[in-house]
């Protein structure tokens, strides 16, 4: 069975995102791809568009949840699916999850990572990617946390700690 990859983030207008962000989610989309996973995803775009990208340019699957309709993917889903739902299809998009991969983001990124910790989903924040996922990589945060995730300082480290076995929150 592939492992699913869940890549949590700022959607596009998010003041944080820059062209150095958006590469480092597009190469992590693009290591999912090549090490054989499926990119899930809220659908839309910002990270979601580039992970969903890299994993297309790497020869990968992508689905999208999408709060609504189907016809708001971006052109790198290649399955829409309409969930109806809102900021709650975070849920699904966790629970499908084996790993949780976080890059910048907002509040919605902040309940994905918070959903993915307490159901004791492996979770790995991209330090120095701005937004709550440098916030949760910080060790003076950190500290204050019984569970934590594991914090990764490339898109390469992210992906390999989403792939090995045995290494958890």
């Amino acid at each position: 069975m592939k492992k699913i990859i869940a890549v949590s983030g700022s959607n596009a207008g998010d003041s944080n995102l820059n062209k150095e962000i958006l590469q480092i989610a597009e190469e992590t989309g693009y290591l999912i791809a090549k090490k054989g996973g499926i990119l899930v995803c809220g659908g839309l775009g910002g990270i979601m568009e580039a992970s969903a990208k890299g994993a297309k340019k790497g020869g990968g699957t992508t689905v999208g949840l999408l709060p609504w309709k189907k016809e708001s993917a971006n052109p790198y889903i290649d399955i829409p699916i309409a969930t109806g739902l809102g900021f709650f299809r975070n849920n699904i998009i966790i629970n499908c999850a084996d790993c949780v991969i976080s890059i910048c983001g907002r509040w919605g990124t902040l309940n994905e990572v918070a959903m993915a910790m307490g159901l004791g989903k492996k979770t790995v924040v991209i330090a120095a990617s701005r937004g709550v996922s440098e916030l949760l990589s910080q060790k003076e945060v950190l500290k204050t946390f019984k569970k934590k995730p594991i914090v990764a300082y490339s898109a390469e480290e992210a992906v390999s700690l989403a792939f090995l076995n045995g290494v958890n929150s």
